[in-house]
């Protein structure tokens, strides 16, 4: 044996277990290799990302390529000052294809089935040859801050269809029950061609009324259940739907939807509808066995072309603009106020006086005042 041999066997000995035999055995179907000390990077391919012009996005957008509609809508949810500036660009280009969707919020109480409900409204559109785009919120993860549940996963039919899109949102720990960029998002999809814009919201509660300032017609999604179940649905968000729907109206639980449905009926009687001229109507569906689903769109479609006719859908879109400036000044405004200087070096004493009861929280307030005005 060379020396060469005999090194190499040496180093293949010092590599084996200790459970291995000493000399080589055709039974036993291990082969060590020497591993690779250095990677040669010579000939290494190096993949980039595709980097698309504002041009292409907004043509990719006007032809519904899903993938630059991705693209553009990752943009728009983009913390990046750059990405940023890209998608104002592409607001601004698109504008004029936008406004002729019909834009459909829906919220409900945890359990309610929303997802399963707005599934099987979106196959029965399509069916009708509709395009539809689903806008879903989901809980945000207070570590990661990405979503926890996904609604994608959750729509797996719907997903499926060449006509649907389905955009899952983290909801980043926004109020409203909507994300800061699901406005933007929405005129993105109606530009791409989508006769419908679904919003579907985290819950329900207070916050969530958010979303009626950015759609033509709000549902309500509840499960069967009155009486008592009435006081703890917040009243806020009662006042401001078009429609309740009574969902999982199937099997043991179908009576129970019918009395539910009564009870709601007379409760809303109390109720100062939110569309001057509209009686909110409250009907039963099932989600799963597909009841209801055309009497709620029938009704929804009615909605839209009777107060389109009378100009009030135009005239809440204006109104709905005119509350979207606000919102972005009172965000403008606290990124100012976030990003001073000298409110950073003094908000930690200010927070410390607090906490520890030597300073109260108006006094705090003087002193920030003070600084922003000198």
């Amino acid at each position: 044996m060379s020396a060469k041999k005999d090194s190499k066997s040496k180093l293949n000995s010092s590599k084996k277990p200790d459970w291995a035999p000493e000399r080589d055995n055709p039974a036993f179907a291990v082969k060590i290799v020497d591993g690779v000390n250095k990677l040669d990077t010579t000939n290494k391919k190096v993949f980039k990302k595709r980097e698309y012009s504002i041009e292409e996005l907004v043509t990719g957008i006007l032809a519904n390529n899903r993938t630059l509609l991705s693209k553009a809508i990752t943009f728009v949810e983009s913390n990046s000052l750059l990405h940023r500036e890209k998608a104002d660009v592409i607001l601004d280009k698109i504008m004029p294809y936008t406004g002729k969707s019909i834009r459909l919020g829906i919220s409900g109480i945890p359990g309610a089935g929303k997802s399963t409900l707005i599934e099987a409204v979106g196959l029965y559109l399509i069916k009708k040859g509709y395009k539809v785009a689903v806008l879903t919120v989901d809980p945000s993860s207070s570590i990661s801050k990405g979503s926890i549940l996904g609604d994608k996963t959750r729509m797996e039919e719907l997903s499926k269809e060449n006509n649907a899109f389905i955009r899952p949102s983290p909801s980043g720990g926004s109020l409203g029950g909507v994300t800061k960029k699901t406005r933007e998002t929405m005129l993105i999809c109606e530009a791409a061609g989508f006769d419908y814009i679904i919003v579907e919201t985290v819950g329900v509660g207070q916050s969530e009324i958010t979303v009626r300032s950015m759609v033509d017609f709000f549902a309500l999604v509840l499960i069967p259940g009155g009486g008592d179940e009435l006081q703890g649905i917040k009243k806020g968000i009662v006042e401001i739907c078009d429609a309740v729907l009574i969902n999982k109206a199937d099997g043991n639980l179908k009576q129970k939807a019918l009395m539910s449905a009564g009870q709601y009926r007379n409760s809303l009687h109390f109720l100062q509808p939110y569309t001057t001229g509209w009686e909110v109507p409250v009907l039963t569906v099932s989600a799963l066995e597909n009841d209801g689903i055309e009497e709620f769109l029938e009704m929804v479609a009615n909605f839209y072309d009777k107060f389109q006719k009378s100009g009030f859908i135009e005239k809440s879109r204006k109104k709905q603009n005119i509350e979207w400036l606000d919102n972005l000044i009172l965000e403008l405004l606290l990124d100012i106020f976030h990003q001073n200087e000298r409110i950073k070096l003094q908000m930690q004493s200010l927070r410390t006086g607090i906490e520890s009861g030597k300073m109260l929280p108006n006094k705090a307030l003087k002193i920030i005042k003070e600084i922003l005005t000198s």
